[in-house]
């Protein structure tokens, strides 16, 4: 299927930041790639809502703790979608609320080969195709982080703040290796946002507990996040790269 738009994946996009960003693309215009784990029933309902608005887009499976799922997850946005302009690394997991000293090493490793491994293993598919020594014509990549990966989240999460200080990192480096391409590096830190994820964490109703701690005294949506996001593909944006923008509500 070829076409004339951009093309963006954005992973991790069948609800919440995701699936908010997948749609605001395809109403500016871009063709994208819904990429989901395990929930094909909600990736699903983001295409479907995307193509209701007259875009363009398909859901794709792939897990991104698996590099060869990654692999064939650009390969099948090649055939169908054509060469990929755009990147949004959104898919993020998290376990259960833990201090430290009563996690072990497995719940790490699946925190990191997620939020580090995959999104690193993203990025490197995208310049193999943005790269003009590769064939392609630039483009950008969008890393969402947290303003986890500043705060460190005790007695929650450390162990997934972590994992957002190493994505920080892998976006200051990559966007200087890669700027001499065309290619734009920056990265989102959302705060506490309502999404599913917090479920996720065991405590659905943590986002409406921390309102009074913020600044601005609320949670934020994911629209909001997602016109951050988008903002660091327009051309307004030309010359970011690098950056980082914080939708935390001042905290």
């Amino acid at each position: 299927m070829s076409t004339d738009k951009k093309v963006m994946i954005v992973t991790g996009a069948s609800r919440g930041i995701g699936a908010a960003v997948a749609m605001l693309a395809a109403r500016r215009g871009y063709s994208v790639c819904v990429n989901y784990r395990h929930r094909r029933d909600a990736a699903d309902e983001v295409v479907a809502a995307i193509r209701a608005e007259g875009g363009q887009a398909i859901a794709v499976a792939a897990d991104m703790a698996d590099e060869a799922q990654v692999v064939q997850l650009f390969q099948a946005v090649d055939r169908e979608l054509g060469r990929v302009d755009a990147l949004v690394n959104n898919a993020g997991v998290l376990e259960t609320q833990m201090r430290v000293e009563d996690m072990d090493a497995a719940r790490v490793s699946r925190i990191l080969a997620t939020n580090v491994v995959g999104a690193l293993v993203c990025c490197r598919e995208a310049v193999r195709r943005m790269a003009p020594r590769h064939g392609g014509r630039g483009g950008a990549i969008v890393n969402v982080s947290s303003v986890a990966a500043r705060l460190g989240s005790p007695g929650e999460y450390v162990d997934y703040a972590a994992s957002k200080g190493a994505l920080d990192t892998l976006t200051i480096g990559l966007s200087k290796e890669v700027a001499a391409d065309g290619i734009r590096v920056n990265a989102v830190r959302p705060g506490t946002i309502y999404t599913d994820m917090h479920a996720s964490g065991g405590e659905p109703g943590r986002v409406d507990r921390l309102a009074s701690s913020i600044p601005l005294q609320r949670g934020g949506t994911v629209d909001e996040v997602a016109g951050a996001v988008m903002w660091f593909f327009s051309e307004e944006a030309g010359y970011t790269t690098g950056s980082f923008i914080e939708v935390s509500g001042g905290k």
